[in-house]
């Protein structure tokens, strides 16, 4: 069992697990059902009961699993079950767009069994998939179990082809019966016992580290600290010294006679290639190390559309989980459509739609518990599109002073008016409201403002932005709202307010007063008019969303926004595709906080630069990026048929202005997805580097239809370090699968 080295063995958690329980499924008022469940002696697999005869399979990864929730925390849970009863639910909340297991266990303690052994079974297989030499032998050893049919503990031809069609290589005949001659020393025709260990030793052969090992092992065939140094110095650009190397071999040798000499053993390379150290990101950029001191607008800012939408726009499901879900990818601006509800209550969904419908006050529930649980602490804006009568305004206002409380700003910090937006540091663990707002912010701070403000509430206010605009068109229908002022008064920094061109702007519009822009309109401005709405993006914040027309919830290629300084580039994150994968690029840096502070160039009132023209300035800085694709490691099939192989190739992408958008990619490997080298370069000439985005692909190739999507990673180009690098991990439909990717890449200026 592969927790026996964890201490976890005799662990009552893991011990419930493995021997299941019963646990009732609940999935409407009517429908609950009690079912077997149980961990397999794998510890990585669900088993569980079920009814369905025709039901192919009854079992799930532990791996995707997203989270475990005791109580009653989601909307099926809240709805269904008696508050009694929360001791004892529980759910399992899956990565994707499975649904969520909602569960009833016999007994508070065995609800506290299934939590506590669930949790402790995710976390220590995340510290597994770390040590990526461990997982790579246990999968292929599972493989091997699984290719020995009869259960001899011996491997024929036929088994063996079967093992290799599934760990994703085609082979001939020939090339069967040559590993066999390689590795039959008892000349019995198949492999047993060591001939195994060493038909694997060759599988596993890695060329491409064996080239490199020995290029620099030359203490006693292995490295010296003073080797390695060597290497890190040459191969990688880093510029280290003696002790760091050392403390590299202590750390990551497997060996203890080579660590007590201060050697590395290939093993034990291996082991430091598949590490921080050793990955393309520069870890220090896997933790925050931006300045955050810096005014929001400073800032490109994670941000979503329609939020609580799990799917399309026309008749999907809306939920709290979708704001749970964006929030836990660092997402620091999520949306809020509420409109009157029937019983008093305002409620969220997608206007004149038939997608469902959420309380307003549940949704503001869930962000409270959930915007600063993992990832960042710093602050959350909530976007309001505001459909609601003035009554239910003033309700919407006291969801969210009292669910909020101290959290929500609800007067500028400090004590006189304010001259430019706080930081993000001044506004950690923090939420911000934007919406409309009936006065100007100066009047919250002057007693007589207030009480003419009094006097102004009855006024008509146009609570309509863009967006609204947008989606009255399609609906065909127009209404002008009044304005609560318990609503307006709690809208301080964010202020919505209509664009009326950039000369209008430069001088009637405050710094704390943003635009929302359509999709259509904001790239007209990037291409056209890219200068002045740098300038504009200099101290305001700008707001894009995607077309009311994107009924499937599809997304709009966020960088030309971000190249003309657009801080809040909302995006569908329910919907996977390249344009979440470059926003999960660009956000992946900075400690994965959801801020990314703009270039100087994107910050300076004097600016000159201008994506489109690229005239002469400091954002000029010529670099060639070489990038050497060298080979990757356990591709997944993107069929799981038994015949199902994928010839993989690799893409390199240069995402930024237009002069450095390009792209290059390598020949297709026929036939292996386990180990397939490709050893090809590329160069890029880079003209504005702080804004690129270099996004690896890894497609199956096919001459007759497109190319079936495996995997990518996107990386900032300033992230990427210096030489021999690997992927540990790429994104396939926004969920995060195990892979080996090996790159060599350098700078030059």
């Amino acid at each position: 069992m592969q927790f026996e080295k964890t201490g976890m063995e005799d662990d009552p958690d893991l011990q419930f697990l493995l021997s299941g329980a019963g646990l009732v499924k609940v999935r409407s008022s009517s429908w609950k059902k009690t079912r077997f469940f149980k961990l397999q002696e794998d510890c990585k697999t669900m088993w569980h009961e079920s009814k369905k005869t025709l039901r192919s399979k009854q079992t799930f990864s532990v791996e995707d699993i997203d989270s475990v929730r005791s109580g009653r925390q989601t909307e099926g849970l809240k709805k269904y079950t008696e508050e009694a009863l929360d001791p004892r639910v529980f759910s399992i909340l899956f990565k994707g767009r499975r649904k969520n297991l909602d569960l009833i266990a016999n007994s508070e303690g065995e609800a506290k069994h299934w939590v506590s052994g669930l949790e402790k079974v995710i976390f220590n297989l995340s510290n597994l998939s770390q040590q990526s030499k461990t997982e790579h032998i246990s999968w292929i050893y599972n493989c091997l179990r699984k290719a020995d049919i009869n259960c001899d503990n011996k491997m024929s031809p036929q088994e063996l082809i079967n093992f290799l069609h599934d760990i994703n290589i085609e082979v001939d005949d020939e090339y069967v019966q040559m590993l066999i001659e390689k590795c039959d020393q008892s000349k019995c025709g198949s492999l047993e016992g060591e001939e195994i260990q060493h038909f694997y030793e060759i599988l596993t052969q890695r060329e491409e580290i064996d080239v490199i090992y020995g290029a620099y092992a030359k203490t006693e065939g292995m490295l010296s600290a003073a080797n390695l140094l060597d290497f890190l110095q040459k191969e990688q650009k880093e510029q280290v010294d003696l002790s760091y190397a050392a403390q590299l071999i202590e750390k990551y040798e497997v060996d203890e006679t080579a660590k007590a000499k201060q050697q590395m053993t290939k093993d034990g390379f291996l082991m430091y290639l598949h590490q921080p150290e050793g990955l393309i990101m520069n870890p220090a950029h896997k933790r925050v190390y931006q300045d955050m001191q810096q005014p929001l607008n400073h800032y490109f800012i994670s941000s979503s559309h329609n939020t609580y939408l799990m799917e399309d726009q026309l008749k999907g499901p809306s939920s709290t989980e979708a704001y749970i879900r964006a929030l836990m990818k660092s997402c620091r601006c999520v949306e809020l459509d509420i409109w009157d509800g029937s019983d008093g209550e305002p409620v969220i969904y997608h206007g004149y739609t038939l997608t469902s419908k959420i309380l307003f006050k549940d949704a503001i529930k869930a962000i409270k518990e959930y915007a600063f649980k993992v990832t960042s602490e710093y602050p959350v804006i909530l976007s309001l599109e505001n459909h609601c009568s003035v009554e239910q305004q003033k309700l919407m206002a006291h969801h969210m002073t009292s669910i909020l409380g101290s959290a929500l700003v609800t007067k500028p910090l400090g004590d006189h008016m304010p001259t430019e937006l706080p930081s993000p540091e001044d506004l950690k663990r923090r939420f911000l409201i934007k919406g409309k707002r009936l006065n100007k912010l100066e009047a919250s701070l002057s007693d007589q403002a207030s009480a003419e403000e009094e006097e102004s509430v009855t006024e008509e206010e146009d609570c309509r932005d863009d967006e609204e605009e947008s989606e009255k068109n399609l609906s065909g229908k127009s209404k002008t709202l009044k304005l609560a002022k318990e609503l307006s008064d709690i809208v301080i920094y964010c202020k919505s307010v209509k664009f009326q061109g950039f000369e209008h702007a430069q001088t009637h519009q405050a710094f704390y007063e943003m635009c929302s822009f359509k999709e259509g309109d904001a790239f007209k401005f990037a291409e056209k008019s890219a200068f002045e709405y740098i300038h504009h993006n200099v101290d305001k914040l700008s707001r894009i969303y995607p077309s009311a027309f994107r009924t499937d919830s599809s997304n709009y290629d966020p960088v030309p926004l971000w190249n003309a300084g657009c801080q809040i580039v909302a995006l569908n994150f329910q919907t996977p595709g390249p344009e979440m994968d470059l926003n999960q690029g660009l956000f992946g840096q900075n400690g994965l906080c959801g801020y990314v502070l703009k270039p100087s160039y994107l910050r300076d009132k004097a600016s000159e630069f201008d994506p489109i023209t690229l005239t002469r300035g400091p954002w000029l800085k010529h670099k060639e990026l070489h990038v050497m694709v060298i080979s990757a490691q356990q591709l997944p099939k993107v069929s799981q048929k038994m015949a199902s192989v994928v010839d993989p190739l690799v893409r390199v992408e240069i995402h930024g202005v237009p002069a450095d958008e390009t792209e290059k990619e390598t020949r297709h490997i026929q036939n292996n997805g386990f180990n397939p080298m490709w050893n090809e370069n590329f160069q890029f000439d880079l003209y504005v580097p702080e804004l690129a985005l270099v996004r690896f692909v890894v497609e199956d190739y096919d001459a007759v239809s497109n190319n079936d999507f495996i995997g990518q990673c996107t990386v900032p180009f300033t992230s990427l370090q210096n030489g021999h690098g690997n992927i540990h991990n790429m994104w396939k439909n926004g969920l995060q699968h195990f892979v080996h990717f090996t790159v060599h890449s350098f700078q030059l200026l």
